[in-house]
């Protein structure tokens, strides 16, 4: 991992003797950030795993700082994790970083930085949002999935009755409900041997 830094033991010590600003630029994979002194000066750029162990090592050990980073597919369980540890978290709405959004040229490193220093001066320049609590964000993500299940089996029941058709058959008294193999033996036999295991993943959902 690459660290901006000359002793590693004198950086630990000016993170530990100072209040923290913390800019988080959350990729997939891996994640990049940038720590500011109270003075804003750069005192670490690293990179690290966008996983949960590497977030607890690398921000379990910091004294309480002031953590930006922006909405995005991992921004709520990293929020999460981060106040857990105690440390302010702002959570930026990503089309409002506009300073980060209309960059051409994607630069993670700089992303932190950015987002870091915006934090630093005034935080509402990041137009903060507010993640839903990991109940509430279980909740919804049941209901996500269900509805992607009904459109999956929508879209096979709806792909079955379009392939009968082009033959000039139809499949009769069938809804996403009732949908099932059986529905094709009145087919002709290459329809048959076409729809069956596409009748079957349906029952199987």
């Amino acid at each position: 991992m690459k660290k901006i830094s000359t002793v590693a033991a004198k950086q630990s010590r000016n993170c530990s003797e100072q209040k923290l600003t913390i800019g988080l630029d959350l990729g997939d994979r891996s994640s990049w950030y940038c720590v500011l002194d109270e003075a804003g000066a750069v005192l670490l750029e690293q990179k690290l795993a966008t996983t949960p162990k590497a977030m607890r090592e690398g921000f379990g050990g910091m004294p309480r700082s002031r953590i930006a980073l922006e909405t995005g597919m991992h921004s709520p369980w990293v929020s999460r994790l981060l106040s857990e540890l105690g440390h302010e978290v702002i959570v930026a709405h990503a089309r409002s970083v506009r300073l980060i959004g209309e960059s051409r040229r994607k630069d993670d490193r700089l992303d932190a930085q950015t987002l870091a220093r915006l934090a630093r001066i005034d935080p509402q320049l990041l137009c903060p949002v507010k993640h839903r609590s990991a109940k509430a964000q279980a909740d919804l993500t049941l209901i996500r999935a269900r509805a992607g299940l009904v459109r999956a089996r929508t879209a096979l029941v709806n792909t079955a009755r379009g392939l009968a058709k082009s033959y000039g058959e139809r499949l009769r008294g069938c809804n996403v409900r009732n949908m099932n193999p059986e529905k094709a033996e009145g087919l002709s036999p290459e329809l048959q041997r076409a729809l069956k295991p596409l009748l079957a993943a349906i029952v199987e959902r």
